[in-house]
């Protein structure tokens, strides 16, 4: 190793565990496909920090291969910000715009799942349906949240094993949500067929002019628009 930027397992463990638990903070899982989902968001965040503190595979096999294009392709720790290369950037790696651009998209998923938490939780106090905040321009912001939260940690650490894992997870919570969907449909039908036909899954619409609140029906996961308890 050209520094002791890597086999630092303990950080791997630790970085791991702060933003599962973090993440779980603002998410509050409770049913089992809640669960499914903080599952893949772990799995991505274990190959990523395996490869931030463990050990570079990603930085060993380009850099026999690109190694002399790109000098900072190499096995220190700013090494692993590939994509600086790709600009010529030569000074701190955690200024680049990147890096930057990382911090907010990170930021922004984490406070879009707690928006969407908070109109999740009053409206499970009422058992009805969401139809503010995140929910009255995508259907499913909580996992628009954690998908942005990736693409922060891609714009800063790209690695083969996430950017693969990326449209795989992409996909999963796809399939999660039409789940979510088809249970919501058949409790909320008269309700749930309007919203769905005006507003987007994942990616908001812009456009002037939005419907009136009352007019507005969200939707997520059925069992979070009960009472506690229910």
């Amino acid at each position: 190793m050209a520094d002791a930027a890597y086999g630092l397992w303990p950080l791997v463990v630790l970085n791991t565990a702060l933003f599962v638990v973090f993440a779980a903070s603002f998410f509050h899982p409770r049913s089992r496909r809640d669960w499914r989902a903080m599952g893949t968001y772990t799995a991505f965040l274990v190959a990523l920090f395996t490869e931030m503190y463990g050990a570079p595979l990603t930085v060993y096999l380009l850099g026999s291969w690109l190694g002399s294009r790109f000098p900072l392709l190499r096995d220190t720790h700013a090494g692993g910000h590939l994509w600086n290369d790709l600009i010529g950037w030569t000074g701190d790696p955690h200024l680049s715009p990147f890096h930057l651009a990382s911090y907010l998209a990170i930021g922004g998923g984490f406070w879009l799942i707690s928006a969407a938490w908070k109109v999740l939780h009053e409206a499970a106090q009422h058992d009805r349906l969401a139809t503010t905040g995140p929910y009255a321009q995508v259907r499913h912001p909580q996992y628009d949240g954690f998908i942005l939260i990736m693409i922060g940690f891609l714009l800063q650490w790209p690695t083969i094993p996430t950017l693969i894992m990326f449209p795989i997870l992409v996909f999963v919570y796809a399939r999660l949500a039409r789940s979510e969907e088809r249970e919501v449909a058949d409790r909320y039908r008269d309700q749930w067929e309007p919203y769905a036909a005006r507003t987007p899954a994942f990616w908001p619409r812009w456009h002037r002019g939005t419907p009136p609140t009352g007019q507005r029906q969200g939707s997520a996961r059925m069992d979070e628009h009960r009472l506690p308890g229910a």
